[in-house]
């Protein structure tokens, strides 16, 4: 078992603290807050052992999960990887693109792993259905959600948006041509709700669209590829297949088939790829683990991670 220790005790890192403190996988040694009284409540409330100093709890660990606000990322990491630990870094990996650079650099320089917690990759929805995104040429996202202040120090694109990004991006092989887009800045004094088109040099077009001032919740995603279209319901963990293929010369009586104006025939039919229930942020911890007791590459690198920002930080400069 992976020593752990967890830095950041606030929503999510209690979730964590609670899957980390499950896992076989790990041994949670304990977890460190900079805000004593929060600290001390966790401590009291579920009797994780609470590090009054940071580089203690760094120095005890094999693998430190970096769940603390975005702009303490960096130096988070930064400390860790110099002591030779492992890190698991939530989104977005850092506040700046200089920051994620270094952190690729420092993990090579120490010969440590790192990876970024891209959750949504392992969202049993988009798990069914990803081996058979193949050549997407049109894309369009919508994640909406009700408003919540947590998250709103920084803007949509990064609190909500950079989730669909890095999805889009690790099914669409080829490099962002071009970014349009625009956001509002509505409740906050960052934008609240935003829209990006994004071009790639294959052609494929992405249509995104964040909100965090939404009446209703929403995650959805939908892929257009050569004879397939692919729906992936995150929030309701539901996937619809809609594929084509040349019709049957003797077609059966509830065979779908359409006709186009050159008269091929293309036979339409559905299919229901079997979800697996799981909880994906154990998912991503535990497959981290694997990745540093196999020595094989992590599953969201901090490279891919550092990607996801560029391109969040291209849609912000771009409003």
């Amino acid at each position: 078992m992976l020593k752990v220790g967890v830095l950041g005790a606030g929503h999510l890192g209690k979730i964590h603290l609670r899957l980390l403190n499950q896992s076989e996988k790990y041994e949670l040694v304990g977890f460190y807050d900079p805000d004593e009284i929060n600290a001390k409540n966790v401590q009291e409330e579920f009797g994780y052992t609470y590090f009054e100093n940071l580089n203690d709890l760094i120095d005890a660990v094999d693998v430190v999960d970096i769940v603390t606000p975005t702009l303490s990322h960096y130096d988070c990491a930064k400390k860790s990887m110099e002591k030779g630990k492992h890190i698991f870094i939530e989104k977005p990996i850092t506040n700046t693109l200089e920051e994620a650079e270094e952190l690729i650099e420092l993990e090579k320089k120490y010969g440590v792993k790192g990876q970024v917690g891209h959750v949504e990759r392992f969202n049993p929805a988009f798990l069914a259905v990803k081996d058979k995104i193949v050549g997407p040429m049109f894309i369009e996202t919508h994640r909406l959600a009700e408003f919540n202040p947590r998250g709103t120090d920084v803007p949509v694109v990064l609190d909500l948006m950079i989730h669909d990004i890095d999805a889009i991006l690790s099914v669409v092989p080829s490099k962002v041509k071009q970014i349009n887009a625009s956001g509002v800045s509505v409740i906050s004094t960052s934008p609240d709700i935003a829209n990006a088109r994004i071009v790639f040099e294959n052609g494929c077009v992405a249509n995104l669209t964040s909100s965090r001032i939404s009446l209703k919740n929403m995650r959805k995603s939908r892929f257009f590829q050569k004879d397939a279209y692919i729906s992936v319901d995150f929030l309701d963990k539901k996937v619809e297949v809609v594929k084509m293929k040349d019709a049957p010369e003797k077609p059966g009586d509830f065979d779908m088939i359409l006709q186009n104006a050159e008269g091929e025939k293309k036979q339409i039919y559905f299919e229901n790829p079997e979800i697996e229930p799981n909880n994906a942020i154990l998912d991503e911890l535990e497959t981290f683990a694997d990745a540093i007791m196999q020595n094989t590459r992590p599953a969201i690198t901090l490279t891919e991670g550092t990607e996801a920002l560029r391109v969040a930080l291209k849609i912000i400069a771009s409003f």
